[in-house]
């Protein structure tokens, strides 16, 4: 350590330390150990399997999928048992104590048959979600990856999207193939009936409950593929916007377009995707939002979206850095609409990318409380929940119920308090910002973040059946609004070449199947997602699709970013119109204020 003062103690410089060795404030290779900007993911993949704990790891696989497979395997041997005592006692009915254990035995099953029937249900959908579905799109992405490397190098759009189509028919003729070989494979294994004394013996079930679970989800994996492949052949594919709409007289919205500003916690903090090859520090959103405080004085904004991402690893210090920030703008905070992007809910470490959550561990609802925590403190008298009832409370309203117990969850914790808040964040979604007019401006907030519980894959998406059925539910409500459906996730494969990893990594894993449920109303909808920190905005059919940069990643302090004002309109003939956006350059900063 060095440095000069003089006589009295006053430095006859600027004070500060000297640093022989190397300056801590620039980081060190710590920051890139889980960078994907800055180590490939052959590196960070080594590195799993040296950090990650495998007894956790053996724990969280029996429960997310062991475990889901045995009830669904085991279900048809204690409907066929239960059926069979049934049909043994009908052939009794003569004797009075027959007819009595007959009445019982049916009661019971009466009783268990819905929780056996919800059971089977949850691990199905669970083991849906947790394999199928991204079995099936790694698989398609990965023929259309080959496919694009070997013959659409130089193509235009439209032959890479006839080609992506084609793909998508050949993935689920392979992937059905693959599945029926599986059902075949196992098939002798099987087991489907059962009796009552067999659920005494259990340890004998084993294997046939397995083999039962494998043809279900194999048999299901065949099926759907199939009709997956097929729609997604058939379906709109994603493509470059041609044009944008012309001005017009209607009644236009301005909505600045933020996303993935993966706010710190530490003055010299960096950021877990780019490491020491991004920005240090909360700097270049400061200047962000004095920009456009600045836009918004001049053209008053009508909203300013935050598409996910506020935080880098969804800790208590971001939340307060981001809120501390957003609360020297009250004038964009009282426009502003935000939700969850995977770095704000599902296990991220820039130390350990084999950092693993059990299911039920407290870690990721207490992220989920921070987050709503954060959403309800910027939009809580804005949004409301879609529910069934007539009236639809607010945000704030719909947690006032809860408020005390998450508040005690936050300060104390435990699986006791954490299970009581478990369905606490997913009801909540999706949010509407109501339309003021008929034919207004409509915002939709959906949740699209899978149930990760492993750093590694934290950044998959899903959109849930139910967030899709309280979606129509809330469009049937305002049937002449005009609509932005926002979310965290991209919903299909970009049109432009890209490395395979992130066509994988980050997928939204049912985005097609979801593009097909918005295709009905698409006309007066526009989609606006962050996540992969791509400039884009394209169609598929009649659906825009605008993908957010970030003003904030995309290189050091010293480099330019930029993000996006959109402006929209009603149009005469029942669409939404897009018109051209404003592209805000955020200049980077001087290298004297780096250090």
């Amino acid at each position: 350590m060095t440095g000069s003062s003089t006589e009295g103690g006053s430095s006859d410089e600027t004070n500060h330390v000297g640093f022989d060795l190397f300056d801590p404030r620039r980081g060190d290779i710590e920051d890139d150990f889980a960078s994907p900007g800055q180590s490939s993911l052959l590196a960070i993949a080594g590195s799993l399997l040296v950090e990650i704990s495998l007894p956790k790891l053996l724990f969280a696989w029996t429960m997310l999928l062991l475990l889901p497979a045995v009830l669904l395997g085991l279900t048809p041997l204690v409907l066929t048992a239960w059926a069979a005592a049934m049909s043994a006692h009908m052939l009794e009915l003569t004797e009075f104590g027959a007819a009595v254990v007959f009445v019982a035995i049916a009661a019971l099953g009466w009783i268990g048959w819905r929780p056996l029937w919800r059971i089977a249900e949850d691990n199905f959908w669970s083991l849906n979600a947790l394999v199928v579905q991204p079995g099936y799109v790694f698989a398609s992405e990965l023929l259309r990856h080959l496919a694009e490397q070997t013959f659409a190098r130089h193509w235009t759009d439209r032959g890479r999207a006839r080609l992506r189509a084609t793909s998508s028919a050949a993935a689920g003729v392979l992937v059905c193939a693959c599945a029926a070989a599986i059902v075949a494979l196992v098939w002798p294994s099987t087991r489907w009936a059962g009796a009552i004394s067999d659920l005494a013996l259990l340890h004998r079930l084993i294997l046939p409950t397995i083999a039962n679970a494998i043809v279900l989800i194999s048999t299901y994996l065949a099926i759907a593929s199939l009709a997956w492949g097929l729609a997604d052949a058939s379906m709109d594919q994603p493509l470059d916007l041609r044009a944008f709409d012309a001005p017009s007289g209607h009644r236009t919205w301005r909505i600045a377009h933020l996303s993935d500003l993966h706010v710190v916690g530490e003055r010299y903090g960096f950021r877990i995707e780019s490491g020491r090859g991004g920005p240090r520090g909360n700097d270049r959103l400061h200047r962000v939002l004095a920009r456009l405080a600045s836009l918004h004085a001049a053209n008053p904004l009508d909203l300013v979206l935050v598409s996910g991402d506020m935080t880098d690893a969804g800790r208590p210090t971001e939340w307060a850095e981001f809120l501390d920030a957003i609360a020297q703008y009250p004038m964009l905070a009282a426009r502003m609409i935000m939700l969850p992007g995977n770095h704000d809910l599902n296990i991220v470490d820039r130390a350990n990318p084999a950092r693993l959550d059990l299911p039920f561990s407290p870690g990721k609802r207490l992220r989920q409380m921070r987050t709503l925590s954060a959403i309800a403190a910027i939009q809580g008298d804005r949004v409301q929940v879609v529910r069934g009832e007539k009236r639809w409370p607010t945000l704030n309203e719909a947690l006032a119920p809860r408020r005390a117990r998450i508040a005690e969850f936050a300060e104390r914790g435990g699986l006791r308090l954490s299970s009581s808040l478990e369905r606490v964040f997913h009801d909540q979604f999706p949010m509407v910002m109501p339309p003021q007019e008929a034919d207004g401006l409509a915002i939709a907030i959906l949740n699209s973040n899978a149930e990760s519980h492993f750093s590694f894959t934290n950044a998959l998406g899903f959109i849930s059946l139910d967030q899709v059925h309280r979606l129509a539910a809330a469009m049937n409500r305002f049937p002449k609004a005009n609509w932005i459906v926002a979310l965290h996730h991209h919903l299909l494969e970009y049109p432009m070449p890209v490395v395979f990893s992130k066509r994988i990594g980050t997928a939204l894993v049912n985005g097609s199947w979801f593009v097909r449920k918005l295709r009905a109303l698409a006309p007066r909808m526009v989609v606006m997602h962050g996540h992969r920190h791509t400039d884009w905005i394209g169609t598929c059919g009649a659906l825009k699709i605008i993908s957010a940069p970030s003003p904030v990643m995309g290189g050091t302090d010293d480099m330019p970013t930029h993000f996006h004002i959109h402006r929209f309109a009603a149009g005469p003939d029942g669409r939404i119109y897009l018109f051209s956006p404003e592209r805000v350059d955020i200049g980077g900063s001087e290298p004297s204020r780096q250090i």
